[in-house]
C-alpha cells in the first residue's frame, strides 16, 4: 500500500500542526476540519473554539538553543598572494555596510554582494574562503556555505536543495521548513532580515542559481564565485566584481616552493602552469613526491605535453550559454592546466590512474571507494587507496565535509511524527523513540575538480573506448542500486518492494544498525543518486532508472527533496513505461510515487492524475497490492483536498483490493483512514465506531505508535461530538505512548488537544496546565505556533 510513513509524502514540508490536536498522520493527508490550509511559517492564534479566529505571526520561530552556523571549510594551508583582492572587500564593506548596532538593521539598504569570477583552476574558491575567514569576526551571527556545482548547467544545484540546508543551519525545524521553493525562499528571507550574516556561494552558474540565496539583511554580505560575472546581478544589487587573474611568476614561484621547495627549473616550471593554482598544486604534489625534486626534467615534460595533441585537448569551458553575461577567455586555462595534468597523470600508477579515469564518467558529488571500486572492477579496500594516493597526487581532493546523518538525526523528529500515512508497512514507529546509534563509520569521499574530471573523462574514452567507458557506468549504477536498496530496506523495514536488488537481501543481516544511520547514507549520497537515475535514462538502462528511483523511496519519503524527487521519478516513469513487458508492476510503482512527490508540491491535479494513471496501470499488470496502493493515494489526496465522500470511497474500495492480497497492516491503516473520512464528514457515531475497530487491528499488529495515532483520532471525534468526557481516556493513553516514542510534535498536539478538552469542560486550570505542556513541546522544536499557544496562555492567566 502507500508507503506514507513517517513524514508522509512531504518530509520538508510542515505536517501541517495549526490545528490544535490535529490527527494529521501524514502530509499527505490533512483530515480534520479545524485546520489552516496552506503553509503556515508564524503562529496561528485560534480562540474560544477551533478555527473561529486565525492571527499570524510575523516570522517563524527557530528552535530555542540554535548554535550560531559556521559551515565554511577550511581554508588551504597553501595559500599565496590576494591581498589586494581582501584589501578592496574590506574596502566595500567599509564604505556600504552599517555599522553594528541594532537599528541599523531595519534602515533599509541592500545587501553586500561580491563577485570573483575568473576561469576554472584560477583559484576562486580558495580566495572566497580565505576572505571569509579573515572577515567572520564581523559577522558574528552566522557564517553559510554552498558549493553550487555551477561549472555546467547539468551538475548546478537547485536553490531549493541549498535553501533547505541553509535553514536547517539557521535553526528552522526540519519540521516546518515548507516544500515549495517560493515558500522557501520566503522563509530564508524572514529568517535573515535581522541577522549580520556573511554567505559563500561557491561556483555558481547563473545569476538566477544565486538570486534566492541573498540574505535579505542589509548588514550582510555574500561572497559569490563563478566562471562569469554574473552581469545581472549587478544590474539588479549593485554586485561588485572582482576578476581573479592567475598569480604572478613570483607568487607561483612561491607557492610550488611551499608545495614542493626550489631549485634550478622551478620558475620555469611555475610559467609553463600559467599562474594557475591548480596546475601549480597538482605539479608541486608532483615534486613533494620525490626527496630531490628535478624541476627541470619536470620542466621538459611539460614542454613535451604541450608539442602534442593530448586526450584532454583544449580546453573551452566557458562557451556563451546565452545569459547575457560575460564569459571568461576562451581557454583561459587549457594549454597551461593541460601540460601540468599531462604530466601529474602520467606519474600515477596504472591502477590509480584506471580509477582515475573510471570514477570521472559521470559528474558525481563526490566519490566513495564503494563507487570506485565498482568502476573500476577492484575490491573496495584497494580502490579506497588507490583514492588516497590520487589525493596525495592533487588530481582529487579529500572531501572533509560533515556527514548529513546529523541533519536525518534533526529531522527525526519532523518526519517520524508526521504520521504513519498509509496502509503500506512502511515500518512506521520502528524507529520512533529509539537512540540513534553510531552505524559504520562513514567512508571517505573525494571529489573532482571539474577540469580534472573533464581531462580524467577523455582519458578514459581515449584509453577504454565509448563501450568500456558504458561498462564501467553501469557497474557503478548497479553498485548504487544495491546499496541504496539496502539503506532503503532499513529506513522502512516493513514496505513491500519491487526489483532484483531487494530480492538479494532476502536471508541477509540489515547493513545498517538502525534506520537512522541507513537515512543518513542515502542523504549523503542523494545527488549521486539523482546523477545515476539520469545516468541509467542516458544509457538506456531502463531497469536500472526504475529500480534507482524504488530505492530512493525512503529518502524522499522521510525527508522530502520534491525538486529532485520529481525530476527523478519522471524518468523512472518514463523507463517503466518501457519495460512494462520485462516489468510489468513498475510503471504503476513509480506513477504512485510520482504522485506524492505533487502532493507534497501541493499540485493537486497532477498528483491525481498520476494517481490514477497508476490504478490503472496496475490493474493491467494484474499487480492487486500495487493497485490498492494507488487507490489508497487518491483517498489521502482527497482527504487533503476535504472531498470526505470521495476519500471514503477510495479507502473501501482499496480496503477490498488489500483483502485480496491479506496484509493485517494494510487493512488496519486503511480502517482508520476510513474513520477519519467520516469524521470528516460529521459523522461522529460512525467515526468513533470505525476508529474503535481500526484500533483493534492495530494493536494485533503490534504497532504502538499508529495505535496513538489511532487514539488521537478518537478523541478529537469524541470531543467534536459532544461526548469529551470520554475522549480523556484514550487522548491519555495516546500522550503516553507519545512521550514513549519521543514524538514531540505529536505530544505537543496531544496537549492542545486536551487544553480544548479542559476549555469545553470550563476547567481553566487544566487547560492552563496543558497549554504550558504544549508550549514547552512546541518551543522544543521552534514550532510556528508557539505564539499562537504563548497567547493563549497570557489571556488565561492576566
Amino acid at each position: 500500500m502507500a508507503d506514507t510513513g513517517p513524514g508522509g509524502p512531504g518530509p520538508s514540508a510542515a505536517p501541517e500542526p495549526a490545528a490544535p490536536g490535529s490527527t494529521t498522520d501524514d502530509r499527505a493527508a490533512t483530515t480534520t476540519r479545524n485546520h489552516i490550509s496552506g503553509t503556515v511559517y508564524g503562529a496561528a492564534v485560534q480562540a474560544q473554539s477551533i478555527g473561529t479566529l486565525t492571527i499570524h505571526e510575523p516570522a517563524p520561530a527557530i528552535v530555542p538553543g540554535a548554535l550560531v552556523p559556521c559551515t565554511l571549510p577550511p581554508v588551504t594551508r597553501h595559500f599565496i598572494d590576494r591581498e589586494a583582492v581582501l584589501a578592496e572587500v574590506v574596502r566595500l564593506l567599509d564604505q556600504t555596510l552599517p555599522a553594528a548596532d541594532a537599528e541599523s538593521m531595519g534602515g533599509g539598504g541592500a545587501p553586500l554582494v561580491v563577485i570573483l569570477w575568473g576561469p576554472g583552476g584560477v583559484g576562486k574558491t580558495a580566495a572566497a574562503l580565505r576572505l571569509a575567514a579573515a572577515l567572520r569576526g564581523r559577522f558574528e551571527e552566522g557564517q553559510l556555505y554552498a558549493n553550487l556545482r555551477g561549472a555546467a548547467a547539468a551538475t548546478a544545484v537547485t536553490p531549493s536543495d541549498v535553501l533547505l540546508r541553509f535553514l536547517r543551519d539557521l535553526g528552522v525545524h526540519p519540521a516546518y521548513v515548507p516544500t515549495e521553493p517560493d515558500a522557501q525562499e520566503s522563509l530564508f528571507r524572514t529568517v535573515t532580515v535581522e541577522r549580520r550574516l556573511l554567505t559563500v556561494l561557491d561556483d555558481a552558474h547563473s545569476a538566477a542559481q544565486v538570486r534566492p540565496l541573498l540574505a535579505a539583511s542589509p548588514a550582510s554580505l555574500t561572497i559569490v564565485t563563478s566562471r562569469t560575472d554574473l552581469g545581472r546581478l549587478v544590474v539588479e544589487y549593485g554586485a561588485h566584481t572582482i576578476r581573479i587573474g592567475p598569480l604572478g611568476t613570483p607568487d607561483a614561484v612561491g607557492l610550488l616552493a611551499r608545495l614542493g621547495g626550489t631549485g634550478p627549473g622551478v620558475e620555469a616550471v611555475a610559467q609553463r602552469c600559467g599562474g594557475m593554482p591548480l596546475a601549480l598544486c597538482a605539479i608541486g604534489a608532483r615534486a613533494a613526491a620525490t626527496q630531490q625534486p628535478d624541476w627541470e626534467l619536470l620542466e621538459r615534460e611539460m614542454a613535451m605535453s604541450d608539442e602534442t595533441d593530448g586526450p584532454y585537448g583544449e580546453e573551452r569551458p566557458y562557451a556563451h550559454d546565452g545569459t547575457g553575461e560575460r564569459e571568461a577567455p576562451p581557454g583561459a586555462a587549457g594549454e597551461p592546466m593541460r601540460g601540468a595534468m599531462d604530466v601529474s597523470y602520467g606519474n600515477l600508477s596504472e591502477a590509480a590512474a584506471k580509477v582515475f579515469r573510471l570514477s570521472s564518467l559521470r559528474p558525481w558529488r563526490h566519490v566513495t571507494p564503494g563507487a570506485a571500486a565498482a568502476a573500476a572492477g577492484v575490491s573496495e579496500g584497494k580502490a579506497g587507496a588507490l583514492l588516497t594516493e590520487l589525493a596525495d597526487a592533487r588530481l582529487v581532493e579529500a572531501v572533509s565535509e560533515a556527514s548529513e546523518a546529523e541533519a536525518a538525526a534533526e529531522a527525526r523528529e519532523g518526519e517520524s511524527q508526521a504520521g504513519d500515512g498509509a496502509a503500506s508497512g512502511t515500518g512506521t514507529g520502528t524507529e520512533a523513540g529509539t537512540e540513534r546509534k553510531a552505524g559504520a563509520s562513514d567512508p571517505a569521499r573525494y571529489r573532482f575538480h571539474d577540469l580534472w574530471r573533464q581531462y580524467a573523462e577523455q582519458r578514459a574514452l581515449a584509453e577504454e573506448g565509448i563501450a568500456g567507458a558504458a561498462a564501467a557506468v553501469r557497474r557503478t549504477l548497479l553498485w548504487y542500486v544495491r546499496a541504496a536498496a539496502a539503506a532503503d530496506a532499513c529506513v522502512l523495514p516493513g514496505r513491500w518492494h519491487l526489483g532484483p536488488a531487494y530480492a538479494r537481501l532476502a536471508g541477509r543481516p540489515a547493513a545498517y544498525e538502525n534506520g537512522f544511520s541507513a537515512l543518513a547514507w542515502l542523504q549523503d549520497e542523494r545527488e549521486n543518486l539523482a546523477e545515476a537515475v539520469r545516468a541509467a535514462a542516458d544509457h538506456g538502462l531502463d531497469e536500472l532508472t526504475w529500480q534507482l528511483c524504488e530505492a530512493m523511496w525512503g529518502l524522499h519519503l522521510r525527508l522530502g527533496f520534491h525538486q529532485q524527487w520529481v525530476a527523478t521519478h519522471r524518468l523512472g516513469v518514463e523507463a517503466a513505461a518501457r519495460c512494462a513487458e520485462e516489468s510489468p508492476e513498475a510503471e504503476g510503482r513509480m506513477r504512485a510515487q510520482l504522485g506524492f512527490a505533487y502532493l507534497g508540491l501541493t499540485e493537486y491535479a497532477r498528483a491525481q492524475a498520476q494517481f490514477e494513471e497508476a490504478a490503472a496501470a496496475d490493474r493491467r499488470a494484474g499487480h492487486i497490492r500495487g493497485e490498492a496502493t494507488a487507490v489508497e493515494s487518491l483517498g489521502l489526496l482527497h482527504l487533503k483536498q476535504e472531498r470526505w465522500t470521495d476519500a471514503a470511497e477510495c479507502f473501501r474500495s482499496a480496503r477490498d483490493l488489500a483483502r485480496q492480497v491479506g496484509d493485517p497492516r494494510a487493512l488496519a491503516l486503511l480502517e482508520h483512514h476510513l474513520g477519519r473520512s467520516f469524521q470528516g464528514m460529521g459523522r461522529h457515531e460512525e467515526a468513533t465506531e470505525q476508529l474503535r475497530h481500526a484500533l483493534e487491528l492495530i494493536r494485533a499488529l503490534p504497532d504502538p505508535y499508529n495505535e496513538a495515532r489511532v487514539l488521537m483520532s478518537l478523541g478529537q471525534t469524541l470531543i467534536a461530538a459532544g461526548r469529551a468526557e470520554e475522549a480523556d481516556e484514550p487522548l491519555g493513553r495516546a500522550a503516553t505512548v507519545m512521550a514513549a516514542e519521543g514524538s514531540v510534535v505529536q505530544q505537543a498536539d496531544l496537549a492542545e488537544l486536551r487544553a480544548e478538552r479542559a476549555h469545553q469542560a470550563g476547567d481553566t486550570e487544566a487547560e492552563v496546565r496543558f497549554l504550558r505542556a504544549a508550549l514547552i513541546l512546541h518551543e522544543r522544536t521552534g514550532a510556528p505556533r508557539t505564539g499562537a499557544v504563548r497567547a493563549r496562555l497570557e489571556r488565561l492567566e492576566q
